[in-house]
């Protein structure tokens, strides 16, 4: 296969790489006129430059919005279900191009950007599904001549903040299930990857969404923690979503207080992987590396600690580092066979470098990778270390990058403690052929969602999201929804 250029995806493309914001159905730039630089993280080549709005652009954005929720939530189950269906089916008519701008701003191979649209797909198509099924209630009553009626409304203008890791999943997962519900939506992405939500945006103008329903807000690094602040002070907006780290949602909780906003936190993560006598060795590596090595380890539910028992450990140990050799492959995500991409900053490539120099000072064993790989800039060798312990780095926080850190244990009870010796509690895996454990440990687990047997846990059927601090709320499933609808009851008197 050719090999393909940036350059060249750049140009076919071009279409979707806007250089404007998308506010009200039109495309402006900032009235400061003001931009930002978005780089490709693979080479740090210019992809291109969009606005770096100023409070005034945003004050505009949220009353275009208000305006526009103002008859969206008036707008029949039906017709929201159309358009949000016409939506999913421009996301597949142009999946090709929404993963080719994934690669290029995120740096994830293509085939995994591919799938990422796929899964986009699936969300938006789920979502203009459940917009047809929002359901009250006839509750008993308390007295012969009332009735008790629960009826479900839009909360209202809705803020989206999504990162960088899956920059078209993450919008679509929030929008379409706030869309569907009634509200509108503010999107503000990453400021690495705003082209894929610029891309979303101009796909719901070929759906036909009413001006307002979807915008897209851009703001640089720079910017960012004073635009935000200015949501979140507005009164108009009744509703934040945000996905990112546990630091920043616990500040974003504390503002949105003062207004009393609806909140939906999807926060850090620090995944135990978990390997039992019983299991089935060969699965349980094939898991590992699907779950551990998707997006070069850059995704929030990733594997980060791996417990192995101690009587399959090294059988385990040997199997997982012969997977990695034959099966990783790292390079730029438009070169076919590639598997591993690019760390998306200086900063994660450090941290990934940081945990691994802790770990090899406290007693650690590098048994493959390591180090920066040949190719040089941010490309990081897929590493697995054994030996590890609590007291290392690598135990206590979210590496986000291509490091499998093994742990020692003995028995069940131990590494549930171990487990579950964590702040946060988004997602869990282990593999066992012991019904009883499964059991055991699936409610043992202090997570919000446990993979049993599978490396892979995320689809539109399921609720997404975690306990402890990693966040409230669900994305994904027939709960997606009442995270932005409020439930009003209605209490009639005077039934004869």
């Amino acid at each position: 296969m050719e090999k393909v250029s940036p350059s060249s995806v750049i140009k076919s493309v071009s279409q979707f790489l806007r250089s404007e914001c998308y506010i009200g159905g039109r495309w402006i730039t900032s009235n400061l006129k003001q931009t930002f630089k978005v780089y490709n993280p693979a080479n740090d080549e210019l992809i291109g430059e969009v606005p770096d709005l100023a409070e005034e652009d945003l004050k505009n954005a949220v009353n275009v919005a208000n305006n526009a929720f103002l008859t969206w939530r008036k707008v029949s189950y039906r017709e929201r279900s159309r358009i949000i269906r016409r939506w999913s089916e421009l996301l597949s008519e142009y999946r090709d191009d929404l993963a080719a701008i994934i690669t290029l701003e995120e740096g994830k191979p293509l085939a995994e950007a591919k799938g990422e649209v796929a899964l986009a797909i699936n969300y938006v198509q789920w979502s203009a599904e459940e917009a047809n099924r929002i359901h009250g209630d006839v509750l008993p009553s308390h007295a012969q001549d009332h009735r008790l009626l629960v009826i479900k409304q839009p909360v209202g203008v809705s803020a989206l903040i999504t990162p960088w890791n899956f920059p078209i999943n993450m919008i679509t997962r929030k929008a379409s299930a706030a869309l569907a519900a009634g509200c509108t939506t503010l999107v503000k992405p990453s400021e690495y990857t705003p082209f894929c939500a610029l891309a979303l945006a101009a796909l719901a103008e070929k759906a036909e969404f009413p001006p307002g329903v979807f915008n897209v807000i851009t703001s640089s690094a720079k910017s960012t923690p004073r635009n935000v602040k200015a949501l979140i002070d507005n009164p108009l907006i009744r509703k934040l979503s945000f996905t990112g780290s546990t630091a920043i949602g616990k500040l974003l909780m504390e503002q949105c207080a003062q207004t009393c906003k609806h909140v939906s936190m999807e926060l850090g993560g620090n995944a135990p992987f978990i390997v039992f006598e019983s299991a089935d060795i060969d699965n349980a590596v094939k898991g590992c590396i699907a779950s551990k090595f998707r997006n070069t380890g850059q995704t929030c539910i990733c594997a980060n600690r791996i417990f192995v028992h101690a009587s399959v450990h090294d059988k385990f140990c040997e199997k997982l580092v012969a997977a990695m050799k034959r099966d990783l492959k790292v390079g730029s995500g438009f070169e076919e066979g590639i598997t591993q991409g690019p760390l998306i900053t200086e900063k994660a490539f450090a941290k990934v470098e940081r945990h691994i120099s802790d770990a090899v000072s406290r007693g650690a064993t590098i048994v493959t990778g390591g180090k920066k790989h040949s190719l040089g800039g941010r490309f990081f060798e897929p590493t697995l270390i054994t030996g590890v312990t609590s007291d290392m780095a690598v135990a206590q926080e979210e590496t986000f990058g291509p490091l499998a850190p093994l742990f020692k244990f003995t028995s069940e009870e131990d590494v549930i403690t171990l487990a579950n010796a964590t702040n946060v509690g988004l997602a869990g895996y282990f593999y066992s052929n012991d019904l009883n454990q499964i059991w055991r440990v699936a409610e043992a687990l202090e997570v919000g969602m446990v993979g049993v047997n599978t490396g892979l846990l995320t689809t539109e059927y399921a609720p997404f999201g975690g306990v402890k601090e990693s966040g409230l709320g669900r994305e994904g499933s027939k709960y997606a929804l009442d995270e932005f609808l409020d439930k009003k009851y209605i209490c009639m008197g005077g039934i004869n």
